[in-house]
């Protein structure tokens, strides 16, 4: 809704109405690049006035705690007059300041002709909203914050109906009142150290993408990257509101009236800790002829709030409601492609939205905690597990076996980011787990003992030819074994677990490279070189 301010068309009264919002920075929104120009003018160019005073107000908004508190701290030679002036003059004072070079600021942008077309459109943008205008909208790039809503979580049904968005918890231990009280209060010092680690650098190492200073050192990337999606793919810019009220930045690439023949599957793209939709691995499935969904985890450039597992969740859930209700997309046409933490959510929505076409996991793992553990000091284990069990829980392995449709798991056989030891140690590398959780779930019978130890002796094998190698020694029969699973399927029906193991005794142990096989593709690379378009494929269904 547009505030009552901006229906005029005077800049001083414009001007006027923000000023309940001139504290640290103005409300008028940061044009950064404008497209439909050449190279060397599509950056919006600030005149001097502008330019100088947005200096300063970037200056003390930074992130720091200290920024704002050295703004408003008196100089050495002020304490001494801390007697005759109340300090509470000196931060007004400070705050008028602001105020001013904030209204400089606005001034500055006023009286520039390309801001002044931008605000118009961004003004009829949320008075109009119509598709043309949402166009010419999107020719611009500018503070996301002031981007027009186009979809909230709860537009699908009311709020009374709508489901909770939860996640899979850790067991609690069953324990007597008594003992259950004196154990919490022990724990409580461990519990707000381990609650204090987890908002403040924990959540930060583990989502780097979030940290200001990155953000501001691959901003021009960013800038070029969303250039390139809206300009070559028509990428269709949005904004939607999760049911905790965080703003998730989303890009969408329609090819479903090209001739590329995959265009009527859309795969929805979850990043990595520091990749955004921008220059992360959406260009994958984009460069394969599919219809692509990317978006940005909370804190990630346009996106609002803290990347945490509950946000991540209710970032993700809004997603695809986007998915099947604004853009039309049935959930048996919507594939889930994820990079490594993205992982995460992709199994999250995989659980949460059964009808999903297909899952596909790339440089994942199944669980952080022993990821975590291998960057900390062996001292610092206790707290470490509490710390990520109860803030910062991504049991991707538990929430895949929630899953019962096609999965692919991608393995970096030079990963040096997901492995527990080194890189050149493939079977430390936590994908490895991450597919015996799956095949264990789904075919508890064949992963007994024995056929447990020929999986491993197959995830060993880091190229093809050693995989052909172990498929020769235990004369591995690949129709034998597909027909035994689709007579299975067709007696007792497809939902996991299936008890296959029984059929045909004393010959599914080594042929339980099968389905490790079918599950699992080798890609020989490290844990941050882009995924070929050739190499992206849809998972094996029977």
């Amino acid at each position: 809704m547009v505030p009552p301010w901006w229906q005029t068309g005077d800049p001083c009264l414009h001007l006027a109405g923000f000023a309940p919002h001139l504290t640290l920075s103005a409300s008028l929104p940061r044009l950064k690049m404008m497209r439909g120009f050449s190279h060397q003018e599509s950056y919006y160019q600030p005149r001097t006035l502008e330019k100088h005073a947005d200096s300063i107000l970037a200056l003390v908004s930074l992130p720091a705690p200290g920024a704002f508190t050295l703004c408003l701290s008196p100089p050495a030679g002020y304490l001494t007059m801390s007697k005759v002036v109340p300090f509470s003059h000196y931060a007004g004072t400070m705050l008028l300041l602001l105020a001013g070079v904030a209204c400089l600021r606005g001034i500055g942008r006023w009286t520039n002709p390309q801001y002044v077309q931008f605000i118009t459109v961004l003004e009829d943008s949320h008075r109009i909203g119509t598709p043309e205008i949402k166009k010419k909208l999107a020719s611009y790039n500018f503070d996301f914050r002031s981007w027009p809503v186009d979809f909230r979580w709860d537009e699908a049904s009311s709020r009374s109906e709508s489901r909770g968005i939860s996640l899979l918890r850790p067991e609690p231990k069953h324990r007597s009142a008594a003992n259950g009280f004196l154990r919490s209060v022990k724990k409580l010092p461990c519990q707000i150290v381990s609650y204090v680690v987890a908002h403040t650098f924990g959540r930060r190492v583990l989502y780097p993408g979030s940290v200001y200073l990155l953000q501001k050192a691959v901003m021009p990337m960013l800038l070029q990257g969303q250039a390139r999606l809206v300009e070559e793919y028509n990428g269709k810019r949005a904004k939607l509101i999760a049911c905790d009220g965080n703003e998730i930045d989303t890009m969408f690439m329609d090819r479903r009236e090209s001739s590329e023949p995959h265009g009527k599957k859309l795969v929805i793209c979850c990043e990595g800790n520091a990749g955004f939709y921008e220059v992360g691995c959406l260009p994958t499935p984009l460069d394969a002829g599919y219809s692509v969904l990317g978006w940005n985890h909370p804190g990630f450039a346009g996106s609002t709030g803290v990347p945490l597992p509950q946000n991540e969740a209710n970032a993700m859930d809004v997603v695809i409601q986007y998915a099947i209700h604004c853009l039309g997309f049935l959930p048996e046409d919507i594939v889930l492609y994820a990079w490594s933490i993205g992982g995460f959510t992709a199994t999250w929505a995989a659980m949460s939205y059964p009808d999903i076409s297909a899952l596909v996991l790339d440089a994942s793992f199944d669980d952080l905690v022993p990821l975590a553990l291998k960057v900390m000091p062996d001292s610092c284990r206790g707290l470490v597990t509490t710390t990520v069990r109860q803030y910062l829980n991504l049991n991707n392995g538990e929430q895949l076996c929630k899953y019962q449709g096609p999965v692919l798991l991608i393995r970096r056989t030079k990963d040096e980011i997901i492995t527990t030891t080194v890189p050149e140690d493939i079977m430390s590398n936590r994908g490895n787990d991450l597919l015996l959780k799956l095949l264990q779930h789904r075919y508890p019978e064949v992963m007994a003992e024995e056929g447990l130890r020929v999986i491993r002796e197959w995830l060993e094998a880091s190229n093809a030819v050693e995989e052909a190698a172990v498929y020769s020694a235990y004369e591995v029969d690949d129709d034998w074994c597909l027909s035994v699973l689709k007579s299975y399927r067709a007696e007792r029906g497809g939902h996991f677990p299936w008890s296959v193991g029984e059929w045909g005794v004393g010959r599914w142990d080594p042929q339980a490279a099968l389905p490790a096989n079918q599950h699992l593709r080798n890609f020989e690379a490290t844990h941050c070189a882009p995924l070929p378009p050739h190499e992206f494929r849809l998972p094996w269904h029977l």
